[in-house]
């Protein structure tokens, strides 16, 4: 009864929770370690249509069937969409011919130019086999080419299947790469040709190629890199983005500057509605919504020429509801629009739950939206502060509420914690605001008369401004800090402490403090696997006091990059393989552990002097298939049977083994 009474107090303010009931449904369908069956469907079917009866029927438990109807829906969303989504997936390495058309370009990890291709064609294997997406980064010798979407291109490669988590826990490649419908991932050290022109006809490839057109026009007008800051604010194209900038604003915390968000989609559509208000001010009282109209519709074309990611999507919905509730005399921005924005992301891509893009844009929002709603109680008329002095509180508080929000998110998924963004920001948004947005808006007037490059002009220095802001920024000391990866657990108690406190009305939201402290006491007692092999089995890392040791210098660059960044030491591959903990005795590697040794040998002439060196208190890893009865084996065989590995060793007590198939099981994306 107190806790129908608890909830009865929230009426009028519950719609806010409901995309959090339907992410969790989706979460536990993504959280699960097997692939739900028939009967599993039945019973989701069967448990909905019993619910819809019983939350009918009676008032008092009318609550709790629309929270259970959401976590249904939220699981079935999820996995229809897993099985919407679903490709052929490729079984096996290949090295050979490709031929595929162009629809997406940007760069690796690496800094290198990527090509993600359709209608790939691959030798020996029919269309029943072949990937209907394929992603390969350009090495080597290039440029006999312009990269254009819709181009056919013929290539010699390496293409594999996407790989699994690089440790228990990590970040899961194949699940990513399955709803992108990418089958096989490699690269090309060999000149990429073009084969055939773009045959027109796809509409959302000739919308990509006008983005990508756009760009290029941009970029040919101003300097490289103030040209690539603008193609990626104003088309969303962020393959001329060098890796050392994006670096430098991330570590200045001004990396959102170059995601089309709410930021950029509010500077638009409210730029738009004020020019065109302005410019229709003799019509009186319709000028309004007639600028609404014009607003929503300048909003529509920018995410349909950003590409639309999820920070776009929302950002829109947050929009076209506010510019509707305007045609309707309604108010404009509440909770609600915050949360009908996530439910229609949430239900067009499910999968975007797992993302720092989702976690991170609807954190900041509804943090701005709490914050602002409890001030717009106030009547600022009376203020003696001027309104200039206003107006860079107000970028202070927004860049201080929306960076608090974002911060464990963010130190979560990237591990890093910049220390001066809240003045890097207040340096940077007014300059955002009040000439590079209203400069891309003239510009996109000017064009059609070949006028842009007065606008660009405009545009250019202010943008020059914000990339020096970010360098000297993040050049000064103490600037950027590393966090670890915390555990499965923290991130949803933050989330979930934040929620109670943002959308719970009345005292009990006070719960949120301790639910939020726990989620970071956890992070702080955080502790990183000992030992760390790749799933290849040729890369090796041991914890030690200087930090982990790889066994090698190069080679399997995102597993080690991937593993130091989640031990929150970001140092390069080269001076991780230097610390103190492998020997090399010729083609083995040797850890000294207790009573036992741990032996890392890649090839199979080194894989099997190290098994004749091994005994009974050691672990033997190797990336080639072989049998040993004294000692640990971890063999080719075993890795792929169980994934990367996270052990836990003393030399005394055996090992400890967590493979990362284990975690992630066996579903639609990981099944071979």
């Amino acid at each position: 009864m107190r806790l129908t009474h608890l909830l009865n107090q929230q009426r009028g303010f519950l719609f806010p929770w409901s995309p959090v009931f339907f992410g969790t449904g989706i979460a536990i369908y993504f959280a699960l370690r097997f692939e739900p069956g028939r009967e599993i469907w039945w019973i989701v079917v069967v448990a909905m249509a019993a619910v819809l009866t019983l939350g009918w029927m009676k008032a008092e438990i009318r609550l709790y069937a629309t929270a259970s109807l959401l976590l249904l829906a939220g699981f079935s969303i999820a996995g229809i969409r897993a099985h919407q989504v679903a490709e052929e997936k490729l079984g096996f390495r290949y090295y050979g011919p490709i031929e595929g058309r162009i629809v997406a370009i940007d760069r690796s990890n690496s800094d290198a130019l990527r090509l993600t291709l359709d209608r790939v064609v691959l030798k020996n294997l029919g269309p029943k086999q072949t990937p209907a997406k394929v992603r390969v980064s350009l090495h080597g010798k290039q440029g006999f080419f312009t990269p254009e979407p819709g181009l056919t291109v013929i290539l010699t490669g390496h293409l594999s299947p996407p790989g699994g988590p690089v440790e228990p826990g990590g970040f899961d490649f194949q699940r990513h790469a399955w709803f992108q419908r990418i089958g096989a991932v490699g690269y090309t050290r060999t000149p990429v040709l073009a084969l055939t022109a773009h045959e027109g006809g796809d509409f959302w490839l000739s919308v990509y190629r006008l983005r990508r057109q756009i760009a290029s026009a941009v970029q040919s007008q101003m300097s490289v890199r103030a040209g690539a800051f603008a193609a990626a604010i104003t088309t969303g194209d962020r393959s001329g983005i060098e890796k050392n900038v994006l670096e430098t604003l991330r570590a200045s915390n001004l990396a959102h500057l170059l995601a089309i968000s709410g930021l950029h989609m509010g500077l638009l559509t409210g730029f738009v509605f004020a020019l065109v208000r302005l410019a229709l001010v003799v019509w009186g009282a319709q000028a309004k919504k007639l600028a609404a109209i014009a607003a929503l519709f300048a909003g529509a074309f920018y995410l349909l020429l950003s590409g639309g990611n999820v920070a776009t999507e929302r950002a829109f919905i947050m929009v076209a509801v506010m510019l509707l509730a305007v045609l309707l005399d309604r108010r404009a921005i509440n909770l609600r629009a915050v949360a009908l924005a996530a439910l229609v992301v949430l239900t067009l891509r499910p999968e975007a739950i797992y993302g720092p893009g989702f976690q991170m844009s609807f954190a900041a929002t509804t943090a701005l939206v709490v914050v602002y709603g409890s001030l717009r109680a106030r009547d600022w008329s009376t203020s003696r502060w001027p309104k200039w002095l206003r107006y860079a509180g107000g970028v202070a508080l927004s860049s201080l509420v929306a960076g608090m929000a974002t911060a464990p998110i963010a130190a979560a998924h990237f591990n890093q914690v910049p220390h001066y963004g809240l003045l890097a920001n207040m340096l940077s948004v007014p300059v955002m605001g009040l000439v590079i947005m209203p400069a891309a808006v003239l510009a996109a007037l000017l064009a059609p008369f070949g006028l842009e490059g007065v606008a660009l002009a405009v545009m250019e220095p202010a943008i020059l401004w914000i990339l020096v802001v970010a360098e000297n920024i993040s050049d000064w000391p103490g600037a950027l800090s590393f966090t670890v990866t915390p555990g499965p657990l923290v991130l949803p108690l933050v989330v979930l402490g934040a929620l109670f406190l943002a959308l719970w009305q009345g005292p009990v939201r006070t719960l949120g403090l301790p639910i939020m402290l726990l989620g970071f006491v956890l992070w702080l007692g955080t502790e990183r696997p000992y030992l760390l092999v790749s799933q290849s089995g040729g890369l090796v890392g041991v914890m030690t006091d200087q930090g982990r040791a790889l066994s090698k210098s190069t080679g399997e660059s995102f597993a080690a990059e991937s593993w130091l960044e989640n031990d929150g030491d970001p140092v390069s591959q080269n001076e991780a393989s230097e610390r103190a903990g492998f020997s090399v005795g010729g083609k083995i590697r040797v850890l000294k552990l207790g009573e036992g040794n741990i032996l890392h040998a890649t090839g199979k002439t080194a894989a099997r002097l190290a098994l004749d060196q091994c005994k009974g208190a050691d672990i033997l890893i190797v990336n080639v298939s072989l049998d040993a009865e004294d000692c640990t084996l971890i063999d080719a065989r075993s890795l792929k049977l169980r994934g990367a590995l996270a052990v836990n060793y003393d030399g005394k007590s055996p090992a400890q083994i967590i493979g990362a198939l284990h975690q992630t099981g066996r579903r639609l994306w990981s099944e071979d």
